[in-house]
């Protein structure tokens, strides 16, 4: 079968992003060196280096939350296949690897990859299929964790104007997107190919269009089938994905214990979490969320009564624990014979010769 995009089509469409992502990469630096100075150089490195050792603790917390979302992963898989959870440990550090480094890859190459790099484990689409099913719950954890966060952000502190506005937006498009999601998938509605057939039918990239037609009906006929088959084994795998943002709350609150001079409670934790999911989200295109996460974290450390520095120095904390989790992810995938600049091409060439 022959390829979806060729060579080239592939280098012109990297020529195209590259000025974007050396313009968003250019303008993160700028925001990061505006926010590290407002908040003090030396108060923030003096926060830095109180942490010290209390990094290492930092990594072990966060190593929970890559381990059960794998674990999550392993368990979308449906028998008579087996993702071993190694395989999938590896795969999920090398895919959000590329989504960490490469600007606009963050989902539509680095999700997929993860299914690439165990293709030898299992078949691709059975992968694909599972990493869809995975994300899905993931998603809905995501919302109801930042539904709920930004809920006992209103209800609990007087919030500037803009940031009330935000928080309010927020509560109101999760409590539209949830539900619709949820119906989506109760009716089982074939959105995807019909999506794919309607774009065909309007003469839009009609070949491409009939070549991933075929996979998106399996794609779907496969996630569909796992909500129909295992209905009794969804509620474990979303347990799974929420003890990712619990995990996520307990690194927050033991960063601060080390960081701030101001004693942290549980609920400023679970409250600044929830607004790391939101920037997460929002930002996922730029190289480790440079710029956005020290103003976001610093905006809302003020109002939860910290001093300046702390959300800075908290967001540093993160980008340390994420570049760690990266180098790794990239050595596994220079262990594999990948590189960063070719996981797209061998993405999308595995994808388009995919067995349905």
């Amino acid at each position: 079968m022959t390829p979806i995009t060729s060579t080239s089509d592939k280098k012109a469409r990297s020529r195209r992003f590259a000025p974007l992502g050396i313009i968003f990469g250019l303008l993160g630096l700028l925001l990061f060196a505006y926010f590290v100075r407002k908040a003090g150089i030396e108060t923030v490195f003096s926060g830095i280096r109180s942490l010290g050792v209390g990094f290492l603790l930092i990594l072990c917390i966060s190593s929970v939350r890559h381990i059960v979302r794998s674990l999550a992963w392993t368990r979308c898989v449906e028998k008579p296949y087996r993702l071993r959870f190694r395989d999938a440990f590896a795969a999920r550090l090398m895919g959000d690897a590329i989504g960490n480094i490469i600007p606009f890859v963050s989902f539509a190459v680095s999700e997929p990859s993860k299914a690439v790099f165990v293709k030898d484990r299992i078949p691709l689409m059975v992968g694909l299929s599972a990493l869809a099913i995975e994300n899905i719950l993931y998603g809905l954890s995501v919302a109801l964790f930042i539904f709920a966060g930004t809920a006992t952000l209103l209800l609990s502190f007087s919030l500037p104007k803009p940031l009330r506005y935000a928080s309010i937006g927020a509560l109101i498009t999760i409590f539209i997107i949830v539900p619709l999601g949820f119906l989506l998938v109760r009716s089982q509605a074939r959105f995807l190919s019909r999506t794919i057939r309607f774009l065909s039918s309007r003469g839009l990239a009609k070949n491409f269009m009939s070549r991933i037609l075929p996979r998106a009906e399996t794609l779907e006929e496969r996630v569909y089938g796992f909500y129909e088959r295992n209905q009794g084994g969804l509620l474990p795998i979303f347990g799974l994905d929420l003890a990712f943002h619990l995990a996520g709350v307990v690194e927050i609150y033991a960063t601060l214990l080390f960081i701030s001079p101001v004693a942290p409670t549980w609920r400023q934790a679970f409250i600044l979490e929830s607004v790391n999911r939101i920037i997460n989200v929002a930002f996922k295109f730029m190289p480790f969320r440079v710029g956005v996460d020290e103003g976001g974290t610093e905006q809302v450390s003020k109002v939860l009564g910290f001093v300046k520095a702390t959300g800075v120095t908290l967001a540093i904390v993160r980008k340390g624990r994420d570049i760690f989790w990266s180098m790794i992810g990239v050595a596994l995938l220079l262990k594999k014979g990948f590189s960063l600049t070719s996981v797209d091409e061998d993405t999308s060439e595995s994808l388009s010769s995919a067995r349905t």
